[in-house]
């Protein structure tokens, strides 16, 4: 006789379990997603038209799990997709209330997939809940949770809801296990409101303990610090909506060095749009991406899968503490150059120093901050500018959060007016680098981008005096080579929450 599907699915769950047991790494996935959108309104669809549009941007992510469930076959397995990646952008607070669905708090140990009528309708939630159980593993989404609220709540929104940009996790059983409303708004999020407090969720897993936040919460002390620091997760789900900014702030580059920096894994879900300039996931770990991807020209979609460490902390290879300032404070004699220029990037105004030699010793200094470099170039090319450049202070138009940046940059042209604008290839590579600066933050990540929007893994290292330096020279010509801080305690109050 045949066993039930329920007695098989609870056979192959069991069998999930006593190998994560037994297992120090596992397999991550994350899914780059090129989001079917809505046609762009100011009037609510219908909740038929609404669910319609959500099930085709799902069918396309249930493609993505059952892929990678069948390459992972019963090692234990998470797969996290994009930030907006169920129904997409284009929306007013108005015209976005169709798509949502009221989100339990994971307290009431709920299966939509086999209950989906306990509470309010929630196709969306069921579906998602069974993409997870159907193949035995962890699911994460980005979705709209919608709460109500009333007169008695004098932050109650005048339509008398709340409504939350929400990450979701269900387990290998189609349980959710994790519900995240999204604190740091981007300024375009106007039909989202922000919760009241930041919201630190993490959930335990036979493979190590977890956190999830969602894109712009990253560049923030709440919840992204908190989580690593206060809650010591090994993991960081983040489903994200990024918008590629060169030369600091490309997703792969960004993510990849806040994962180093933090000692975390990251796996970071993005969507894909070319007229948005979003592109760029990966698997990052605190010793470098375990896989990327970064595609400007094409509006696929992508997998990528990398085994990673359970409990990276634990790992002999994990890289030492870092003291960021140690090495440039110690040099006795610190001059800035004379020849010093300013120079933009977007808005914000670097002080730079170009880099006249092929062979040299440079320091540029802002602020409390002074940068110091010693490079050799390989082979300088004639038609090619590079700067060493320095920047301390404000960031942001309405949301105002605290930079410190030393970075060795190639300028756009040889014209050094251009030196800060967006820059994607190079032909100078550099025998050797090595980076440092006097930072006034502990929080510095590093970031290394070759030409191509391409990563450098295995080829830099940090030394637990703050210096960033290439092992073997740079295979590749280099774009950038940056340390970038953020100094969360000189952060302006943000004037959305605080005005409330």
């Amino acid at each position: 006789m045949l066993p039930s599907q329920s007695l098989l699915h609870t056979v192959v769950f069991a069998l999930t379990v006593l190998q994560a047991l037994a297992s120090d790494t596992f397999i991550a996935a994350v899914y780059e997603h090129s989001v079917i959108l809505p046609d762009a309104t100011i009037k609510p669809v219908s909740p038929d038209n609404a669910l319609a549009l959500m099930n085709k941007n799902m069918d396309v992510l249930e493609g993505a799990v059952k892929e990678a469930a069948q390459q992972v076959l019963v090692v234990p397995a998470i797969i996290v997709t994009p930030e907006d990646g169920v129904y997409g952008w284009r929306f007013t607070r108005e015209a976005i209330y169709p798509y949502l669905e009221d989100i339990p708090d994971p307290a009431v140990n709920w299966i939509p997939c086999t209950d989906p009528t306990r509470f309010a309708p929630s196709p969306v939630q069921e579906r998602l809940s069974c993409m997870a159980r159907n193949n035995s593993i962890y699911v994460v989404a980005n979705i709209g949770d919608k709460k109500t609220c009333n007169s008695s709540d004098p932050s109650c929104p005048s339509d008398g809801r709340y409504q939350y940009n929400t990450d979701v996790v269900f387990d290998p059983e189609g349980k959710l296990v994790a519900r995240y409303h999204k604190y740091n708004l981007f300024r375009k999020e106007t039909q989202f409101n922000y919760p009241k407090e930041p919201e630190a969720i993490t959930f335990e897993t036979p493979f190590g303990k977890f956190g999830i936040f969602t894109c712009f919460d990253i560049l923030f002390h709440d919840p992204a610090v908190v989580l690593v620091n206060e809650f010591q997760v090994d993991t960081v789900l983040f489903p994200t909506a990024w918008m590629n900014v060169l030369p600091f702030l490309t997703a792969i580059e960004f993510h990849s060095a806040w994962a180093m920096g933090m000692g975390v894994n990251l796996l970071s879900a993005n969507t894909h749009s070319i007229d948005m300039a979003m592109t760029g996931d990966g698997l990052f770990t605190p010793e470098g991406p375990a896989a990327y991807h970064y595609d400007s020209r094409t509006e696929k979609g992508r997998l990528l899968l990398a085994e990673l460490s359970s409990h990276p902390r634990l790992s002999p290879t994990y890289p030492a503490a870092v003291n960021w300032s140690l090495y440039a404070t110690s040099i006795k004699k610190f001059p800035g150059e004379k020849d010093s220029f300013s120079g933009a990037v977007r808005r914000d105004i670097f002080t730079f120093s170009e880099l006249r030699c092929k062979i040299g010793n440079y320091t540029v200094c802002q602020g409390d901050l002074c940068c110091h470099l010693v490079y050799r170039m390989s082979n300088k090319s004639k038609d090619e500018v590079y700067v060493l450049g320095a920047f301390d202070g404000l960031h942001g138009s309405l949301i105002k959060y605290h930079w410190q940046i030393c970075t060795l940059l190639k300028c756009k042209s040889t014209d050094l007016n251009t030196c800060g604008q967006p820059v994607e290839t190079a032909q100078t590579k550099f025998e050797m680098f090595s980076l440092s600066g006097t930072f006034g933050t502990n929080y510095v990540f590093p970031e290394v981008l070759y030409s191509g929007v391409q990563l450098a893994p295995g080829e830099f290292e940090v030394l637990p005096d703050g210096r960033l330096k290439s092992k073997h020279g740079t295979s590749k010509p280099l774009v950038t080579a940056t340390l970038f801080g953020r100094f969360y305690e000189k952060d302006l109050p943000h004037p959305l929450r605080t005005s409330t």
